[in-house]
């Protein structure tokens, strides 16, 4: 019986926990319409309400100038903007071209490493958002074999 009380107590008190947690620490809402244009500025206008964005030196985007299998393409983004909100990955020429967005709370370190998919050949654009705007980086990566596994010659 007592197992038992202590077990409906644990689950009890971890409900409270959850239901009680400050709304900065729940999932974000999913972006589903901006994943699904076929442009790249369509998704950048879905996501953020325009695809102007600042070219801007305080962004490190490290990709790899050939990658040999577009299905696993490792991107690295470091930036020392400040007040970072959201970090984007879009590839101008996949079917989808969003590959991926990050929310950060404040304060966090606004660093990302992923292994994205490209389908062939293309600039790879890195978009942060800040308080004061949206920020750019650019990285031309050159595909060997695509995503889907064609070859491609860029």
């Amino acid at each position: 019986m007592r197992i038992r009380r202590t077990m409906i107590l644990e689950t009890g008190l971890a409900v409270l926990a959850l239901v009680g947690m400050p709304g900065m620490l729940r999932a974000a809402s999913w972006p589903k319409k901006a994943f699904e244009w076929a442009a790249a500025k369509d998704a950048l206008v879905s996501l953020y309400g325009t695809d102007t964005t600042s070219p801007s030196d305080r962004i490190e985007l490290s990709a790899p100038l050939v990658a040999e299998n577009g299905a696993i393409v490792p991107i690295s983004i470091q930036t020392t903007l400040e007040g970072v909100r959201s970090i984007s990955i879009v590839v101008e020429k996949n079917p989808r071209p969003l590959a991926a967005t990050f929310e950060f709370l404040e304060g966090t370190i606004p660093a990302i490493d992923c292994r994205i998919k490209m389908a062939e050949s293309s600039p790879v654009m890195v978009v942060v958002q800040t308080p004061a705007g949206l920020f750019s980086s650019v990285k031309k990566v050159t595909v060997t074999v695509g995503g889907c596994g064609q070859a491609h010659s860029g």
